[in-house]
This record gives C-alpha cells, structure tokens and sequence, in this order.
C-alpha cells in the first residue's frame, strides 16, 4: 500500500486541525463497513437506530482501494468497524495497527466456516501472492477463501452476527436489532431454498466463467462443478490459449448455454470464449460492490442475489 503511509500522515494532520466529518449524533451507533456485503447486512441489522457507512467508493474495485484520510477517521472514531478480513481489504490491518481505535471491530471471516481456495482444472495460474503446493507446483492457490457472503445461508450467519454486536453495543435497542437481523436473515435463508431447490432439478451442474471465480461458497452450497479462468482473487486478466482452449471445450463439451462473467469485468475474456463456442454471455453479480446507480436505488444483497437466480432460471 504504497499511498497508505502518506494517508496516515494526513490522518494526524486532520486530527491536529479537528473533525473531518459531520456532526455526530452521540445517541446512535455509528458504523462503518469495508466493502457492501457487510455495509448491507448491517443496514438491515440496524435498522434505524445506527448510522452505516460505506467506505468502498460504488464501482470500485477492493482489491486495488486506497482508503482516504476521512475513511480512516470513520474507522478509527465508529463504534463497530466491519471488514472482510482477507487479501482484498489488507489495509485495514495496517490502519488499525496505526490508530488508537474508539470501537470494536468485526471480521466476516470470522462468522463462518472457511474453505480453502481452489485452482481447478484448466484455470490460469496466478494469484496476488507467489503461492504454490507442497511439491511446488505453481497454480495451487493455498489459503483459505474469503468471499464468505457469496453463499446466502453464510450471509445469514454474518447478519446475526452483526445483530448480536450492535444489542450487546446498544443494549437499550437489543430486541430491536435481534428482531432486525433475525428478519433479514430468514429472507436470506429462503433465498437459499429457492436455489437449493432450482439447483436440485439439474443433473448437470457445471457452469464456466471466463473470468475471476469468488464463488466457492455458492458453489459449495448447491454443489456445481465451476471452471474458470482466475481464481478468486486472482491478479492475472489475460489468460493463456491453453486455458481458453480449455473453457470453450468444456463449454462445447458440457452443452452450457451461457459463459458466465462477474460486475465490473469488461468480459472479454468470457466474450472470446462464448464467441468461440456459439453460446451466450451472463453476468453473475458477486455483490463485492455495487455501482452508484444500484447504490442510489437501495440495491441489497437479496435484490442482487435474487436477480442472479432469474439470470440463471434463463441461462443455465
């Protein structure tokens, strides 16, 4: 984070010359979320009793984001600061070790079980770090993945989570948020029936994203057989001719009708693929992020997800 040392150095500078924010209300919780997932499920956990901040710019990319020195004022002064905690959000380890913190923190990894990210067949090698296997082979993705909320019965798990924190925090309101959470939570759960249920009617399961595949839980959860070109949070955006020739064999192969790609990817590569193949494109929203206009439409991750399910009641 070569721009986060000087950040910091604002960070002292805006304290020096006092608030940097609005006014607060000392009546509310402030909260503060990394990225959209934990901003949302903690807007439907609070309610209107807590203030909730985004603090990844709509449209932008996580993995590449540079917190300004207001979002590490929001971090250091909120009463509950809630990030992924894996690769894509590691900034927030470098400003928490920098600040002196007013609140609590809560990690989204730290509300599920984890699985361990995969490189499967035909996927291009590569990865924000140089990791391979105990033999050394590259391409072998070790650690565990972080992109917890892609399966939605996660997502509920997290929105009880969050619900417990903000009544152990606000006690007065505890029935409230658990009330909040519990609401949203047995949404998302019959989200996740009604793709259990979708999935349950197909034999053949398998589904190809030309493009980064952050979807290991949802996969895990209905239990697909996915190829792609990236791993999760891969780093990589050309794929070699073998992996191409790979996808679209397997496209051809499995008789899929659409080639998958994810939000804010100019799918080129799912493009090529589809082209080479005769079939159809399909976007799959991860909900990482959402762009201004969603933002501005009240977007949630169930309206995100629910959409999802009506792409692939078309595609797949």
């Amino acid at each position: 984070m070569k721009k986060l040392f000087p950040l910091l150095c604002a960070l002292l500078l805006l304290a020096s010359c006092g608030p940097a924010l609005p006014p607060e209300d000392p009546g509310r919780l402030r909260i503060a979320a990394a990225v959209f997932p934990a901003y949302d499920f903690a807007r439907a956990a609070a309610g209107d009793l807590a203030d909730v901040t985004l603090l990844l710019p709509p449209g932008a990319e996580s993995h590449s984001y540079e917190p300004t020195p207001a979002d590490i004022l929001q971090v250091q002064r909120c009463d509950l600061f809630l990030y992924l905690g894996g690769e894509s959000d590691a900034w927030v380890d470098t400003i928490l070790s920098a600040v002196e913190r007013q609140g609590e923190t809560l990690r989204m990894i730290d509300c599920v079980d984890l699985l361990e990210e995969e490189s499967v067949d035909g996927m291009q090698g590569g990865h924000d770090h140089d990791h391979q296997d105990d033999h050394g082979h590259p391409g072998e993705v070790v650690g565990m993945d972080e992109h917890v909320w892609t399966a939605p019965r996660n997502a509920a798990a997290v929105t009880r989570t969050i619900g417990e924190r903000l009544a152990a925090l606000d006690p007065a309101h505890a029935g409230e948020y658990a009330a909040n959470a519990e609401a949203y939570a047995s949404e998302l759960e019959a989200l996740d029936q009604d793709f259990a249920a979708f999935f349950e009617e197909r034999t053949d399961r398998a589904i190809v994203f030309g493009d980064r595949f952050p979807l290991l839980y949802f996969a895990e959860a209905y239990g697909l057989d996915y190829y792609a070109a990236f791993p999760g949070c891969g780093s990589q955006t050309e794929p070699s001719a073998a992996t191409v020739a790979f996808l679209t064999n397997k496209v051809r192969e499995e008789g899929l009708p659409a080639v998958w790609y994810i939000e804010f990817s100019n799918h080129l590569v799912a493009d090529s693929i589809a082209e080479a193949a005769g079939v159809k494109t399909a976007q799959f929203h991860t909900c990482h992020n959402v762009s201004r206009a969603e933002l501005e439409a009240g977007a949630t991750y169930l309206s995100l997800m629910r959409a999802n399910l009506e792409t692939l009641q078309e595609y797949f």
